[in-house]
């Protein structure tokens, strides 16, 4: 009976110490290889290089000898690599590896050769990971002599530089001026009344002449400060001294300025820009009949239901007398000085001032004054049209 008691706690004693033993070999093993932890798969797999950011920090750990970049394939990102083991270590890490011939080291090299051919007007060129390739873009406009410089290298490398041909021109992409449109000068914001054209194609912006009288000054775009020109011309009231015009059938001025819109980083277009980004091309100009309907648009707001009231008119405002006007009873704000009227398609005013209204609605017309210099006036005077 004794010596089966003693069997019996032995036997017990060896459970419990084989139970310690695993219990304590559970918890020595690191959070991420227990099943279901947040450190990874419940599965025990290693993590994924899920994200682009991680594949490249991934590949740059191996080196720029063993891999060819990184890139996204069919939603998951591949790592490139140059030999087995690479390969290996990503998947290891539950990346999706690719086998190449080029590395990023010698890729990069050929990118510098390229590079030090200079200014080829028309081209590009970069890596293509997913090629494993330095890949150029040759251009309409690419001058013959730059273009062999190219293929004389490609030609040296093959396969390692692939030359693609494309039918069209690179340019920077122009900031659009249109009618409406927000512009600047001397810290003064009016707005752009029409784009037009000389008998040569010079493009001139008309604006008002008394948000900046004068000369020599320059135009920016409001919402970018993009360059638009210098202003070449202007009229504003018959006291501002070296002012030219016509406005009235006599020597008597009203309130226009004309800007040289001459930068290639500005794309003048003919149209004019509502609220809402709606666009209206302008096809031609005249004077106004009393009675018609207008549109008035500017930087600040617009007004879509106003008539004109008088096709010319003297107007004294702030100690300056501008003649030959036209009055309407749209609403205008400040900064919209400048602005296009219009019927239409047809070009008839630009705003100058006139009543003080603090806010305009759909439905605002009626009470209000504001004063326009006909745009024909300006057209006939400096030999322009709009287009």
């Amino acid at each position: 009976m004794g010596h089966a008691r003693t069997r019996h706690t032995r036997k017990r004693l060896a459970q419990l110490a084989a139970a310690a033993l695993l219990l304590s070999a559970a918890t020595a093993l690191p959070a991420s290889a227990l099943p279901g932890s947040a450190e990874g798969p419940a599965d025990g797999s290693a993590k994924p290089l899920s994200s682009p950011a991680e594949a490249t920090a991934f590949a740059k750990k191996l080196g720029a000898d063993r891999t060819g970049g990184t890139y996204v394939k069919d939603g998951r990102t591949v790592v490139a690599v140059t030999d087995k083991a690479a390969a290996q270590s990503v998947r290891d890490a539950g990346g999706t590896p690719e086998l190449v011939a080029r590395s990023t080291a010698e890729l990069n090299a050929l990118h510098r050769k390229l590079d030090a051919l200079g200014n080829i007007p028309n081209t590009s060129w970069g890596v293509e990971a997913s090629a494993n390739q330095v890949s150029v873009d040759v251009f309409d406009g690419a001058p013959a002599a730059g273009r062999a410089k190219i293929e004389k290298l490609a030609q040296a490398h093959p396969d390692a530089i692939r030359v693609n041909r494309l039918d069209t021109k690179l340019k920077f992409k122009a900031t659009d001026l249109r009618g409406a449109n927000g512009i600047t000068s001397s810290g003064w914001l009016c707005s752009a009344g029409f784009n037009t054209k000389n008998s040569s194609g010079t493009i001139y912006t008309l604006t008002a002449g008394h948000c900046v009288p004068g000369t020599g000054n320059t135009w920016y775009m409001a919402h970018n400060n993009a360059k638009i020109g210098t202003q070449t011309a202007y009229t504003f009231g018959s006291g501002t001294s070296g002012t030219t015009g016509t406005c009235d059938g006599s020597t008597r001025a009203c309130d226009w300025a004309s800007i040289k819109a001459d930068v290639t980083s500005i794309n003048p277009l003919g149209t004019v820009r509502y609220w809402g980004g709606d666009y209206h091309q302008i096809e031609s100009s005249r004077f106004p009949t009393e009675g018609e309907h207008i549109d008035r648009i500017g930087v600040s707001s617009q007004d879509l239901t106003g008539n004109v009231t008088k096709t010319s008119t003297t107007v004294n405002i702030d100690g300056e007398t501008l003649y030959g006007m036209m009055e309407t009873n749209n609403c205008a704000l400040g900064g919209d000085s400048g602005g296009p009227a219009v019927h239409g398609t047809v070009a008839l005013g630009m705003l100058s001032g006139g009543t003080s209204e603090t806010v305009c609605t759909s439905s605002s017309s009626g009470t209000y004054r504001n004063y326009f210099t006909r745009v024909q006036t300006v057209l006939n005077e400096r030999g322009l049209h709009v287009y």
